[in-house]
């Protein structure tokens, strides 16, 4: 059954093997910290010791600056394994200290896997776990001397935290002087909600203070939840030196409680048992808590994506109120329509009957091809440069919408100034998109003018135009509209597109033009919503593959391991290792 088990762990960890919180969305250092812890603990201790039932049990040494845990170790094994001193941090790199007989077991990174073995007399460099053996420690059983947990240096602290989850058993060192301290309390605190067994060494205590001191401590442990915890107590002793080890009669009572449980396969088995149930039982808090975080920043992703989303669809409006408004027909499009139907005489000529106009347009159609190659010209760089100038406009609103929130603005700086800058305004490919869809749409319109006129009756008409004729003036009906032009701007613009709707009709009638009309302003926008697609893919891009561990998915291997955290293997009960 503890087969299940394991696998239940290992698909959890399997979740876990990600950054899940990429993104700064609430107490997100909070959350990242909690990851770690949890992920160390499967990989310093539950996996491992669940593998090996039978190991040794490793004791880790931990308290807060100057409590003497390197001392202690020294004095438990009767020799200098460990260095003890004045200066903080003393230890750089946690000292483990085993019986010959374990020395196989702890070299192989069953426990701790993360931290490369060394040996021998030198002093272990920080990040790696210096292996000794001493016949003055029991099999079975092997201490380890933890950094401070309230070192100054931040990677210690997390140092020691991880030892302390890898461990089977605390042995907890505090002094007179600082028993009472906060920083100390939260990690047995955490013992106690994990239910790892435990053992608090209160030293150097004042001769005269022994009673009073321990019966407070006492207390607290008892207040705490952890009433019933061996407490042993060393007095406070001249010595000669901070590294001086204790002598025996001061550290003896640790060292037989120690012996026994060594001894005792019961006992060392329940240590064990206890410890690891603890461990077991504790994923069912933190890992829930762990699932609603993630769901956090599954939110906050979609938050931000929505918020791009919603730039280029402001954009989407502006470029079609762009196409509306008339300013497309401003400007070079009048002058290369003017020359397109040889109409100098424009205004007077309106107000002629449209008939009129209209004839005059036929004969200056058929008979100008290369004015109407500027007139379409003049078009695609009026469309292009709208587009151009709208999808500025979108990447600036989203930059600043993503700026607004504590995610996007972690996410941009993390991106870098550079990539933030660039995500500021319009890619450097738009321009070349751009040109093509314009053209194609272009092309597009030309098909739908040649493809109506085929299926009428009135192809000779159409014909008496020409299909590029046509086409140019069916673009223009796309941008029929004289919002925003004044004076006799509006005259001419409108004039040109009641001009245009008038031939348009009378070639396929209205019906047809309302038609044509709508299907390629339509297939306009699609072209423009797609380069736009692409555009806003520059932001979307930045969250892809962030958030796509599923916080149900966490929630089932929690409950799969919770209904399974029963199913421990027997220890054995036959002789220490």
């Amino acid at each position: 059954m503890s087969d299940e088990l394991s696998a239940a762990l290992g698909e959890l960890r399997r979740l876990l093997d990600h950054d899940l919180f990429p993104l700064a969305i609430g107490d997100v250092a909070a959350d990242r910290r909690a990851l770690k812890e949890l992920t160390g603990q499967l990989d310093d201790y539950l996996l491992p010791r669940l593998a090996a039932i039978d190991a040794p049990l490793l004791a880790v040494v931990g308290g807060s600056t100057g409590a003497g845990k390197s001392t202690l170790v020294n004095s438990l094994a009767e020799q200098d394994v460990t260095e003890a001193g004045v200066l903080r941090p003393t230890t750089l790199a946690p000292t483990l200290v085993a019986n010959p007989g374990d020395e196989s077991w702890f070299l192989a990174t069953h426990v701790l896997p993360g931290l490369p073995r060394v040996t021998g007399r030198w002093r272990g460099e920080p990040g790696t776990l210096k292996v000794v053996t001493t016949e003055n420690v029991p099999a079975g059983l092997a201490l380890l001397d933890a950094p401070d947990i309230d070192s100054v240096v931040t990677a210690n602290r997390e140092l020691a935290a991880q030892l302390l989850a890898a461990a089977d058993l605390w042995l907890f060192v505090t002094t007179a002087a600082r028993y009472a301290d906060e920083v100390p309390w939260a990690f047995l605190r955490t013992a106690r909600e994990r239910s790892t067994a435990l053992g608090v060494i209160l030293q150097r205590v004042p001769r005269d203070a022994l009673g009073p001191v321990r019966g407070d401590l006492a207390r607290l442990l008892e207040e705490n939840g952890l009433g019933g915890t061996p407490l042993f107590v060393v007095p406070e002793l001249d010595l000669p030196s901070e590294s001086t080890r204790l002598p025996p009669s001061a550290v003896q009572p640790v060292k037989d409680w120690l012996a026994e449980l060594s001894a005792d396969a019961r006992a060392r088995a329940e240590v064990v048992r206890r410890t690891l149930s603890g461990a077991l039982d504790s994923l069912g808090v933190r890992l829930p808590a762990l699932a609603d975080a993630v769901e956090r920043q599954r939110h906050a992703a979609t938050e931000l994506r929505v918020l791009a989303r919603k730039s280029y669809d402001t954009g989407m409006a502006a470029f079609d109120e762009g196409m509306l408004d008339g300013t497309l027909l401003r400007g070079e499009v009048l002058a290369r329509w003017q020359d397109f139907i040889g109409t100098g005489d424009l205004m007077r000529a309106l107000e002629s009957r449209i008939g009129r106009l209209r004839d005059r347009v036929v004969a200056a159609v058929r008979g100008r091809p290369a004015t109407g190659r500027e007139l379409a010209t003049a078009l695609e760089s009026g469309v292009e440069s709208l587009i151009r100038a709208v999808a500025d406009g979108s990447a600036e609103r989203a930059v600043e919408a993503w700026l607004a929130t504590p995610a996007g603005r972690d996410l941009l700086e993390r991106s870098g100034v550079r990539t933030a800058g660039r995500l500021g305004r319009a890619s450097p490919e738009l321009r070349g998109r751009a040109e093509i869809a314009v053209r194609e749409w272009q092309g597009y319109v030309l098909e739908l003018v040649r493809t109506e006129g085929a299926d009428r009756r009135g192809t000779a008409r159409a014909a008496s135009f020409g299909v590029n004729g046509l086409g140019l003036m069916l673009m223009l009906a796309v941008f029929a509209s004289t919002g925003g032009l004044t004076g006799i701007e509006i005259g001419i613009a409108g004039g040109t597109t009641v001009l245009s709707q008038k031939v348009l009709e009378a070639v396929f009638g209205d019906q047809a033009v309302r038609r044509l009309t709508e299907r390629a302003r339509a297939d306009l926008r699609r072209r423009v919503r797609e380069l736009f697609d692409e555009e806003e893919s520059r932001f979307t891009v930045l969250l892809d593959g962030l958030t796509d561990t599923d916080p149900d998915a966490l929630r089932a291997a929690a409950r799969a391991v919770h209904e399974r955290r029963l199913e421990l293997p027997e220890a054995s009960t036959g002789e220490a290792r």
